[in-house]
């Protein structure tokens, strides 16, 4: 739960504490409680969202604001409904088939397996699998397409209970959970002991480097308790037995990091290239230093004053507005900036478990996608900017009424 007001918070990993802010974005709903009803809205309840580095391990973190089962154990996000999040799973599927020769004698773990969106393709190919996934909602759809899934929170208590059932990971996957873990030594502690002798970890997670360079603030809300760096993941995953054999920079989620490890008596080689590149360029922006931290606050300041003159400009022309996608980086972006309703009519989303509700904080209603071409808006904002081509490959139509797409990130961007 937060500290008080007189007690200074402790680093998550290393205890040390937290006296310098990354960012502080004030208090807000949590970024994926989307309301039912606009009545809802007085049920509403705001949490400090703010963002701290600790000087001894370099982690980005917020406090835990709120306890995690009041976040995941009813989960609005469904994988499945970004087509070009499912061929990156599928894509990945593929790699490690081949690079670590898996078969029907192995075993492939998910943590936060959400609706089967990667495991199904493991399923396709005969190789055994668990998912592991908190929200039942989701679990229960993956498990309708035939993707066996454990309804739990991952740890070191739930690895000794798989164990027991004699499950152990020849691959155990985790994507874009670690930010959403926070007790995370005893996460990672789990996932060394859930992993076979010679078995492999891969993970994915966004890059705080990007983060950092495209004023990625949109990115920081209470679900994401960490924000992490090559430098800051390879110590936490050190203490609890854990080596980084390789690592790649891949383009998703606005610039992540996809790490590859072993156990630390494994006998597997390291790709020194990959490793080295992605540290040396965390170490030639000043990672294990103060100054690449400081002045964010700023940097985002000049972000949101950009996104209220666009709006004010807009309305002032007579211009008709839209948003799409009802993401959770667009609650942080909407809510820091103070934007409702008046200024923004409404926003689209292809997923039906969001449709016909409300964002939480700015209260802006959602509906279908289909109201885009009934209400022909002159400018449509891009909540979700990391599935900007998509967007605009798949609705390219608004042109056809000299519609225009709008990107806020890392500063306002009108598409030709």
């Amino acid at each position: 739960m937060t500290a008080p007001e007189n007690r200074t918070p402790q680093c998550r990993f290393c205890t040390a504490p937290l006296t310098r802010t990354f960012a502080n974005l004030g208090a807000m709903p949590l970024a994926n409680s989307y309301l039912a009803s606009i009545e809802d809205a007085d049920q509403e309840q705001p949490y400090p969202l703010h963002a701290r580095v600790c000087d001894s391990c370099r982690l980005v973190q917020v406090e835990n604001a709120v306890p995690p089962d009041a976040i995941f154990s009813d989960y609005a996000y469904f994988s499945s409904f970004a087509s070009s999040w499912v061929e990156h799973a599928r894509a990945y599927t593929e790699m490690a088939r081949q690079r670590f020769d898996l078969s029907a004698q192995s075993q492939v773990v998910e943590i936060a397996s959400n609706d089967g969106y990667l495991l199904k393709h493991f399923v396709a190919a005969d190789i055994p699998v668990l998912g592991i996934e908190p929200a039942a909602n989701v679990a229960a759809v993956a498990e309708a397409a035939g993707v066996p899934t454990r309804v739990a929170f991952f740890g070191r208590e739930l690895a000794d209970q798989l164990r027991r059932e004699d499950i152990c990971a020849d691959l155990l996957v985790g994507n874009n959970v670690l930010a959403h873990v926070p007790d995370l030594n005893d996460f990672v502690a789990g996932l060394e002991f859930l992993l076979k002798d010679d078995g492999v970890l891969t993970m994915e997670f966004p890059h705080l480097l990007r983060l950092i360079e495209e004023v990625q603030f949109d990115t920081i809300y209470h679900e994401h308790f960490s924000y992490f760096s090559l430098l800051t993941v390879e110590q936490v995953f050190a203490r609890h037995g854990l080596r980084l054999f390789d690592v790649e920079e891949l383009p998703t989620h606005g610039g992540s990091l996809r790490i590859f490890a072993c156990r630390t008596e494994s006998s597997r080689q390291s790709n020194g290239n990959g490793l080295a590149g992605v540290r040396d360029k965390e170490s030639r922006a000043g990672f294990d230093g103060d100054d690449i931290y400081a002045g964010f606050q700023d940097r985002v300041g000049v972000v949101r004053d950009g996104f209220r003159a666009f709006l004010a400009g807009a309305r002032k022309d007579g211009k008709r507005l839209a948003a799409y996608g009802a993401a959770a980086k667009g609650n942080t972006l909407l809510n820091f900036c103070g934007i409702g309703a008046d200024d923004l009519p409404y926003v689209v989303d292809i997923s039906p478990h969001k449709q016909n509700h409300y964002l939480p904080g700015s209260h802006i209603p959602i509906r279908p996608v289909e109201v885009l071409r009934e209400d022909r808006p002159d400018y449509v904002l891009i909540l979700p900017w990391n599935l900007r081509q998509e967007i605009i490959a798949d609705h390219g139509y608004i042109r056809d009424w000299g519609g225009r797409f709008v990107v806020a990130v890392p500063q306002i961007e009108i598409e030709p």
